[in-house]
Parts: structure tokens; sequence; C-alpha cells
């Protein structure tokens, strides 16, 4: 059955307004203090609105005739829930309005339609009857508030705003609003305005409720407001709509003109784009399966609509496809005299890098098919290797482009994404092909070991096919869905360490390391690139700026502490931006720059050796450490406390270090007596082992050495010979075993002004690849035991392999190798 209800806006709007004379004569009327209660469904019933309802229920019925026949008034109180069939009288609001029954028709339906007329705000007291319907005592309510100037420009501002509204509503009349506009009461207004917005019952209960005029007045301005925004936001929304309903059939009457004029001229309805992409399928020398995959392509799009998002999906496919260079290649410089030249021209030494070259060119003269080498660069920061691969293309005659590989985590990076996604493009190896516009370019993977993974795949996965020359011939990219041949691409890739290079991918690479610089190198390289370079970046003429030799040393020495030379750019650049700064200031002479006024530049030195300032000290002993960064000294400390014999390990050691101080310590108890040192000491003292940098993880075997003697020194109270550092690995029985790192470790002592170096044995044959300079700088004793260890590190013995540091090999600076695979950092 029907339940009482508000009817629709155009009927009750079709009810004659009563004037405000007429409702001023209702609402005077004298209401019993005691009414039957209405329940109604989603109505509020304001003060002064004559309104109809539809009555189902059984007992509102009964309700309706009783009244009829009896005193014609009763109370209209809205429910809480209106899905309740019988609320009971906590379900129903407190307020509501009194009314009178001004007509009532039965239908055939079992349903009365009932006309009731709003007469005044009441608060019910006391339910007294709730079968067959509710009664209750009920007390009229007062509007609140006295007429003032605001109050009257509050009722001018509601009437405009809801005489905008009604222009917008077309079931309103505008009848409505002058009726309105004629009713002086501020009340009176408010509550007809209320009857006749649409809104929420909470918000229509809340005016209901209302009892001052300012505030009911207030809030029913921001209601009116807000429905005539939402009508605004409706009607921009449909013109909106309608434009671009009205656009897409004037392109679609458009387009049929164009194609009804192209079939007049015999044109069978091509566009112009399609006869172009036609063309260029034809100009790229695709090879036949692409081309079959390209027409088959292109026979779609001429099907596609043009307003079809696939329309733009194919030509974006065809482009790709028709713009890279299938077909396209540079021919090869193979005058290996020329590549020589040319890479000694950018880069100092590196001459196993430079000889690799030389030898692909070589190759390629005897065998012009021959698959291009997958290079890997391997060496600390500031050496070079980005800055190589540029030189190399310029050897070769190839066209140069390079991928950032640092940080990328997503497989879709390298393969590309599937065109089933919006936004769909190659991955970079397609990218860079076709910025490269030649199918054998040098492609310069940079910063390899930096690949990340994720839930997005994993990168380095996806190189396995691009790096291996026997399988990249059929390269296929998600994008591109067809095969593209790399195996005329030159890769080389670069990396600071190989160990985090996962094995598979790895073992395709052809791995060249190269090492830091010694200081010799390092002047030539400033000398050579690095100042003039800088001097033209900065505006100063090479002639007005002088370098001395001493005040290189000085910087790379006393202003720098790297493997490479990216600091000491950076440090001369320093010196050029102030002599700018100068010329600008009306200094025009030439400036000479001395170790003497190199401060007035860069400030105090910045750098000291640690080394001399620990020299004479018990306990201390200096060891060398390996860092993809490049080698590096550090010291190991040894303290003797009142205890019971424990051992303290400090300095963030990793669990192979701590191994190796273990086994220091045990081999210094175990041959206390002949050491020389008192047996009951240990017994009566705790050991603390320091490796200073807290900060920074430390690991590695090649400690040993130097715990043993740390502890040695501190025990005996005996401090370490000056200058002296050492590396080995340990073992209880007292051998020094090999270690690798050799060439990083040394230079990194010739840096730190170390003049007598501790090896093992079996790395004699490594100091091959150390410099001769450096080798000229530093004495190299050769131990097999700890105790030819601890002998040469307090002087009293190690043997020196005089013949190999008097003539080692040509120095390869920049390519040396470590003796083992050892990849700790100490």
């Amino acid at each position: 059955m029907t339940t009482e209800q508000h009817k629709e806006r155009d009927r009750d709007s079709d009810e004659p307004q009563p004037s405000a004379a007429e409702v001023g004569r209702a609402l005077e009327v004298e209401i019993p203090a005691e009414v039957a209660i209405l329940p109604m469904r989603n109505v509020t019933l304001f003060p002064g609105i004559t309104a109809p309802v539809v009555i189902g229920r059984e007992g509102s019925v009964r309700l309706i005739e009783d009244v009829w026949r009896g005193e014609k008034f009763l109370g209209l109180v809205a429910q809480r829930d209106p899905a309740e069939e019988r609320p009971r009288p906590e379900r129903l609001y407190t307020v509501g309005t009194a009314a009178r029954l001004l007509q009532v028709q039965r239908h055939t339906d079992g349903t009365v339609r009932a006309l009731v007329q709003g007469l005044r705000r009441i608060a019910v007291v006391q339910y007294v009857q709730q079968e067959p319907y509710l009664r209750a005592r009920i007390q009229l309510l007062r509007d609140v508030g006295e007429l003032s100037t605001e109050v009257e420009r509050l009722q001018a501002y509601v009437i405009q705003q809801f005489g905008k509204l009604i222009a917008h509503t077309p079931l309103m009349p505008a009848e409505l609003f002058l009726a309105i506009s004629s009713i002086p009461s501020p009340a009176m207004v408010s509550d007809l305005i209320a009857g006749h917005l649409n809104v929420p019952l909470a918000e229509r209960q809340e005016l209901l409720e209302l009892l001052d005029v300012k505030a009911r007045l207030a809030r029913l301005g921001f209601l009116i407001t807000r429905e005539l925004e939402v009508i605004e936001i409706g009607q921009k929304i449909q013109s909106e709509v309608q434009s671009e309903m009205a656009k897409g059939q004037r392109e679609y009457i458009l387009r049929q003109q164009l194609k009804a004029i192209q079939q007049e001229l015999g044109e069978g309805g091509e566009v112009a784009g399609l006869r172009e992409l036609e063309e260029q399928i034809v100009a790229a020398r695709m090879p036949p399966e692409v081309e079959q995959v390209a027409r088959h392509q292109l026979e779609r799009l001429k099907t596609i609509p043009v307003a079809s998002p696939e329309h733009t999906v194919v030509t974006t496919y065809l482009d790709w496809l028709t713009s890279l260079p299938w077909a396209v290649t540079t021919e090869d410089t193979l005058d290996t005299r020329h590549a020589q030249a040319v890479l000694d021209e950018d880069h100092f030494d590196l001459e196993r890098i430079k000889e690799r070259i030389v030898e692909f060119l070589a190759v390629r003269q005897l065998k012009p098919d021959s698959k291009g080498p997958i290079l890997c660069f391997v060496g600390p920061p500031g050496t070079g290797k980005t800055s190589l691969g540029r030189s190399i293309a310029r050897a070769l005659g190839r066209k140069f482009v390079r991928l950032s590989l640092g940080g990328v985590r997503d497989e879709a990076e390298i393969r590309g994404h599937r065109r089933t996604y919006i936004g769909a493009l190659p991955g970079r190896i397609i990218q860079a092909l076709r910025q490269a516009k030649s199918r054998n370019p040098v492609c310069l993977l940079d910063e390899i070991d930096k690949l990340g993974m994720d839930f997005r795949g994993d990168p380095s996965a996806a190189l396995l096919e691009v790096l291996d020359p026997e399988q990249n011939a059929t390269f296929t990219d998600h994008y591109l869905d067809v095969p593209f041949d790399l195996s005329a691409v030159m890769f080389i890739t670069t990396a600071n360490a190989l160990e985090p290079i996962p094995p598979a991918l790895r073992d395709r690479l052809e791995v060249l390391e190269l090492s830091g610089y010694t200081e010799e190198e390092k002047l030539a390289i400033a000398q050579r690139y690095l100042v003039p370079k800088q001097c033209r970046e900065n505006g100063v003429p090479e002639d007005q700026l002088v370098f001395t030799s001493q005040a290189i040393r000085e910087i790379i020495n006393g202003y720098t502490r790297e493997a490479g030379v990216r600091q000491l750019e950076r440090t001369l650049a320093r010196v050029c931006r102030k002599v700018a700064r100068r010329r600008t200031e009306g200094v025009q002479e030439r400036i000479v720059v001395t170790p003497q006024n190199l401060s007035e530049f860069l400030g105090p030195r910045q750098f000291f050796s640690e080394v001399a300032e620990r020299a004479g000290i018990p306990g201390v002993a200096t060891g060398l450490a390996w860092t993809p960064t490049g080698g590096e000294i550090l010291f190991v400390e040894a303290t003797r406390m009142r205890g019971k014999g424990g051992l303290l390990l400090t300095g963030h050691l990793g669990e192979v270090m701590k191994e190796s101080a273990q086994a220091a310590l045990s081999y210094v108890r175990s041959n206390a007596p002949l050491l020389g040192i008192d047996e009951e000491l240990f017994e009566r003292s705790d050991i603390h082992i320091h490796v200073p940098a807290g900060a920074i993880a430390k690991d590695g075997p090649s400690a040993g050495v130097a715990m043993v003697v740390a502890l040695t020194s501190l025990l005996t109270n005996t401090p370490v010979q000056p200058y002296t550092a050492m590396t080995g690995e340990i073992t209880l029985r007292g051998k020094v075993l090999p270690v690798g790192g050799i060439k990083e470790k040394v230079l990194a002592a010739a840096r730190a002004g170390v003049t007598t170096v501790i090896l093992p044995s079996h790395n004699e044959k490594d100091l091959v690849d150390v410099p001769k300079e450096v080798l000229e700088k530093i004495r190299f004793l050769f131990v097999d035991t700890i105790h030819e260890a601890i002998a040469a590190a307090f002087g009293r013995g190690g043997r020196q392999n005089t013949q190999d540091v008097a003539e080692p090999r040509q120095p390869l600076s920049g390519t040396g190798r470590r003796a083992s695979s050892c990849a700790s950092s100490f």
C-alpha cells in the first residue's frame, strides 16, 4: 500500500497559494491542548503551508476519519526512520506542526487523500494514547527574535535567492515568488520558502525546530545557495556534453564530405597520412617479417575511425616501426693508428683499455661480420669510465648513446610496455637506437651495478638477452613485438663494483678494471686535460692562469683524497672561478698559482698524513683496505684494561673481521713466551680492539696481520715502525695468506705517505700492475709467517724483493686487477 507522502513538486504547485491575510487568520485559530498525532514519512509540513497527503496505514486512516468527524485539528510529526511501518513514540521527532484538516477524499484502494493546512509549531509533551492511533498533549511554540534592519536585509536576500531558484526550476510557478514577496512577516516568509525547498528530511526538520527567525533565515540562505550551485554545475556539465556532441557531429559531417571529395578525385578514400605511412614503411627497409606486420597494421588503420582511441595507438606504433634504423649503419673507422691517436688524445694512460679497442678493430678488419664485444669497465668514481665510452665511439666513427641504469627497478624500462597499456612506449634500448639513428652505435649502459628489483620485475634479467651476443640478434621489445637485431651494437657497461651484478649477467661481460690514479698520473691528467678544460668553462684565458707542478701536487695531497680525479677537477674549478672574479673586478695581470698562495684560493689545507700522527704509539698498526671507490688505509687500535681475559671489538666490524681478531688474540696468547709477553697478563686484563671510522662497515680477512701486530705492540709496549702499513690473512698456525686488491691498497698507501708495506709473499706477483713511480717510493717486505710479519713491523726482519721493485713491468694505470675474488673492504 502507498503511505503518506508529500506530492510531487509539480502537483504541489497546482494548489492555490493563500494570501498573506488568509495565512495570518489561519494561524490565529485556537488549537486544543491535546490532539491526534499523525506520523509522516519523509515529509515535514511548515506553518502556513497547505499540502495534500496520502494516507495508507490502517491506524492513520482511522485517525483521519475520527478527526474529520470531530475537531478537525491534528499534529503532523515526522518519523526518524521512514522505513518503520508502526513507529513507536520514541521513534518520532519531538517537534512537529499543528494542522487543520481541510478536505478528505476516499479512494477505491482503501487509501485516503487529505488536504491539510499547517498552523503552528508544536512540541509533543506527553503521549496519552497509542492505540488505535497516537494522541498527545502538546505545547505551542512561538518564534523568537525581534524585527530589525539586519533581519529585513536577510529576508530580502533569501527572497532574492529563492527567486533565482524558481527561475532555474521549471516545476515552480513564477507566481510563487510574487506571493512570497508580498508577505511582510520574516517568520512566515521563512516557513513558506522552507516548505518548497527540495532538501533532505533532516535539514527540513532542522528548519522546523529553529525558533530564532534570524537563524532560520540564515540557514535558508545557505541551503538555497547550495541548491543554486548544484544546479549551475549540472547545467555546466550538460552544456559541455552538448558542445562535445555538436563538435563530434560536425567532425563526422566534415569527414563524410572529405570522403566524398576524395572519391570524386579517384583517391578511393585514402587520406594523405596513410599514404605517407606507406611510403615510410618502404623507406625503412624493414626485414620481411617486420614489414608484413607493419602493412597489416596499416590496413587495420584504414578501417579504424579517426575518433577512436585505437587509431592513435596504431598510428604511434607504426611511427615507431618506421623511425627505427632497421638498415642504417655507420661505417667503422678501422685504422688502428687513428683509433690509438684518438684514445691517447682523450685519456691519459689506460693502456689495457686502449689495447682492447685496437684489438677489436684489428679483428673487424680481418672478419667484418664479427660480433661486437660486451665490455664492462669497473673502477672507482672519477676514473674516466663514462668518458672513455664516448672516446671509443669517436675512435670507431660510430654514434654514441648513453643509458643511465642507476635506480632502474622496472623490467619494462628495458623491454618496454605492451601496447595494451595506455601511454605504452618501447624500452630504453629501442629508444636509444631511435635516438642514435644507427643500428651499430656504441651504447654505454652506465652504473649497471646500481640496478634494482621489485614487484615490477628484475631489469638485470631483461639485460641477459640484450648483453648476450648469441641471443641479441633476435631481441624482442614488448611494445614492438617484432625482433630487432642488436648484434651490431657495441655495448659498454660501467660499474663501481662487480659484486652487486648478478652472476648470470656478470658472466656475459668482459671485465676491464680501472684502478685509482697515482700522484704522477693525476698531475699529468690535470696539466693535459683538467686545467685547460676548466679555464675554457670559466672564461679564463689559459695564458692568464698558470698552475705550477708543485701547486697541483699540493692540491692532490692536501685538498683531495680520492682514487679518481673528479674532486681534483672540482677543486681546480674553484681556483678558476676565483680568478674569473678577480678579472671582472679589474685585475688583468697573469696569475701564477703556487703552493705559497694556494690558500688564498682554497683556504687552509684539508688533509694531513694520519700515519705521521699515529707513529710511535704502542698498540696502533696501519692496515690497508679495498673499497669500491679505491684503496684506503685504516688503523687498528688495541688497548688493555683490568679485567678477566675478555675481548671487546668495536668499529662496525663484520663477522669475518671479528673472527680474524679472535684468531689474532689466540695466536698472541699461544705464542706469548716467544713474543716476550707475560702469560698471566691475559688472565687479569681485558683486550679492546677498535677500528676507527665506526660509521663505516668493515669486513674481510685481510686485517689479520695488522691485528696481530697491534696486539703485540700493545702487550710488549713497542711501537710499530713509522710510516709502515700491512695487509694479509692469518691462520692459527702462524701462516700469512695472500689477499686481493693489492694494487688499490698500494696506491692508497702511497697517497697516505706510507714508505714501507708488508705483504704476503704470494702477493709479490701482483706488484707487476703497480706503476713504476709508486714502486720507487715504497719499500716492500714480503712475509710467509706471522713471526716474520711482527719482526718486519718492528724493523727487525722481512724479505725485500729488490729485483721486482727495481724493474717492474711498464705500469698500466687504470687497468689493475685484484689477485683473487676477495670482495671484502678490509
